[in-house]
């Protein structure tokens, strides 16, 4: 059952300890089944009880799972495996098309907001027992939700979008329960939901956002929450059509008690319009980073939602950081008060470069998708040694294994800061590192 690999402890925390540090080591590996609880604490010689506590340990931390009397195994995903240890080394020389990062020719500069910032906090300090969220930011925020048809609801500000989406999940889900999640996906939620101890259920994503009979399938096979991001989907670029969410509000309909939670990953970096779910289930919440239009290292996500839901978020919040930096929050509104970033001129630049690379590709025989924001995805029958050709032909790309769950393999290619000329290479280099036949090609 274990090999040779031996569990070790006496008392709970020691036993799952052992368990955990085997899984991180390759020693256990996913889908491993475990010793029945009373032949360990038999082996051992404690308590049948201490061995159940350390299960428990185990499953909450998302390292393995229960399924009645099959027994408890090594999650195929654990989260001692985490997806982001998983990314590509890009040694020098190689371009990189891998990171995710948006355009720094595209962010503004910060220099003037802060120093306004600095100068308003001069003359106001924020001080302990003051609102968390500053007054002018709620306002700007809650008149872009309005105008977008988001529900009406509190806004509550997080240090960036997975930090608003772990507060909102762990406020209303327990260790066991199953989410529903978007696979392809982006890593970092399909990494958090194991670590807060709940189960991902995949549900496949085409362009225009998550398959209704897939979320159907998931609901009605238990998953009490579903997140969904509505545009510049990561990896695949996909966007939320207003029929697609007519079908997806259809199905939540059925499902009132969902937690449903948004993402809008392409706020200020996508011209296409929002078309928002919210609404339709009793708890919910909406969150946007200003991350992607504005720097990555502006940790600052905007949330709403029903009031529950949001009252939650914002009490646990109290009992952590307290709140997102106020001096943070009013460089933020400068930002957004100024008009340091055009849309359109931003979306446009990534929309070039993704229509350049997928139309290079298809003439290659190569076919490649991104609807919106900054990465193309593209399916291919092995990722792992495209990856590697790319990276002899001098190219750093994403592996799908990160964002993916059930999928078929595929690659994330970040066009973020992708040149005119260097199209045509790239996808030479893609179509060889994948044996497509070449199609027509156009001069």
């Amino acid at each position: 059952m274990l090999g040779e690999y031996r569990i070790e402890g006496r008392r709970a925390a020691e036993i799952a300890a052992s368990v955990e540090r085997a899984v991180g080591s390759g020693e256990l590996e996913p889908g491993q089944l475990l010793p029945p609880m009373r032949e360990l604490a038999s082996r051992l010689e404690v308590n049948p009880n201490t061995v159940a506590a350390a299960y428990r340990t185990l499953r909450e931390r998302g390292v393995i799972e229960t399924a009645g009397r099959r027994g408890s195994r090594v999650r195929s995903k654990p989260v001692t495996t985490a997806r982001e240890l998983s990314r590509l080394d890009v040694p020098p020389g190689v371009r990189n098309l891998s990171d995710g990062n948006p355009d720094p020719a595209l962010l503004p500069s910060l220099r003037e907001a802060f120093t306004a910032a600095a100068e308003f906090a001069d003359r106001a300090p924020t001080l302990y027992g003051e609102a968390s969220v500053d007054p002018e930011l709620a306002r700007l925020a809650r008149a872009d939700l309005d105008a977008d048809g988001v529900p009406d609801g509190p806004v509550v500000v997080a240090s960036g979008s997975l930090d608003g989406i772990e507060r909102v999940l762990a406020a209303h889900l327990r260790p066991g329960d199953a989410v529903a999640v978007e696979d392809p996906g982006w890593h970092s939620v399909l990494d958090l939901v194991p670590a807060l101890g709940l189960r991902a259920v995949p549900v496949r994503v085409d362009t225009e956002g998550p398959l209704p009979d897939g979320v159907r399938a998931a609901l009605e096979g238990g998953a009490r929450a579903l997140i969904v991001t509505d545009r510049a989907q990561n990896p695949t670029g996909a966007a939320v059509s207003a029929t697609r969410a007519r079908a997806l509000r259809a199905v939540l309909e059925q499902y009132p008690e969902t937690l449903l939670v948004e993402d809008d990953h392409g706020h200020r970096i996508v011209d296409l319009p929002l078309h928002p779910l919210a609404g339709v289930t009793r708890h919910w919440a909406f969150t946007r980073s200003v991350a992607k239009a504005y720097g990555p290292d502006l940790r600052l996500a905007v949330l709403t939602g029903d009031p529950v839901t949001m009252d939650r978020v914002r009490g646990r919040q109290r009992l952590g950081p307290g709140w997102v930096s106020r001096l943070l929050q009013r460089a933020v509104v400068g930002l957004w008060s100024s008009g340091a970033v055009d849309t359109a001129v931003v979306a446009s630049a990534y929309r070039s470069r993704r229509d350049a690379l997928i139309g290079a590709l298809a003439e290659r025989g190569v076919g490649a998708e991104g609807r919106s924001g900054m990465n193309v995805w593209v399916p291919v029958p092995d990722e792992t040694g495209a990856v590697a050709r790319l990276l002899h032909a001098g190219w750093g790309v994403a592996a799908g294994a990160r964002f993916r769950m059930d999928a078929p393999p595929g690659l994330r290619i970040t066009v973020s800061t992708l040149g005119v000329g260097e199209v045509g290479v790239v996808a030479d280099a893609v179509a060889s590192a994948v044996g497509a036949s070449p199609g027509r090609r156009y001069v």
